[in-house]
């Protein structure tokens, strides 16, 4: 999988539903509660991991956000656009964005950053 695509509008019932498979290193899921639905408190066990490469999770609050995915040799996957309570889950292949209008958007990935040497261009050439 190179990534997942959540609409806005997506919903696929009450309870819990894991979109990514457990061996991802990012974990998906939708979920709806019914109001007074109580979840236990809880702490997660310590736990070593390998995390061997980076997932990135956009959700997009405002404006509308065109993303293309590429295979590793630069040639294109898919396009599509994002717009307004849309998320993504990125989790292979390579990807390019470009804001279609004023944006705003989270971004949650697994750290910590290794700054410019964390990634490497397809096209260094292109600004």
């Amino acid at each position: 999988m190179v990534a997942l695509v959540i609409r806005r509008e997506c919903d696929l019932g009450p309870g819990v539903h894991f979109l990514t498979d457990s061996e991802l290193p990012l974990q998906l899921a939708l979920m709806s509660h019914p109001q007074g639905k109580t979840i236990s408190a809880h702490v997660h066990n310590h736990a070593r991991r390998t995390v061997e490469n980076t997932s990135e999770v956009l959700l997009i609050r405002r404006g509308r956000l065109a993303v293309t995915l590429y295979h590793g040799d630069g040639s294109i996957l898919a396009d599509f656009i994002l717009g307004p309570g849309d998320l993504i889950l990125l989790c292979g292949g390579a990807h390019g964005f470009k804001a279609l209008e004023p944006l705003d958007m989270i971004e949650v990935k697994q750290g910590p950053y290794l700054g410019e040497g964390d990634k490497r261009l397809l096209f260094p050439d292109k600004r």
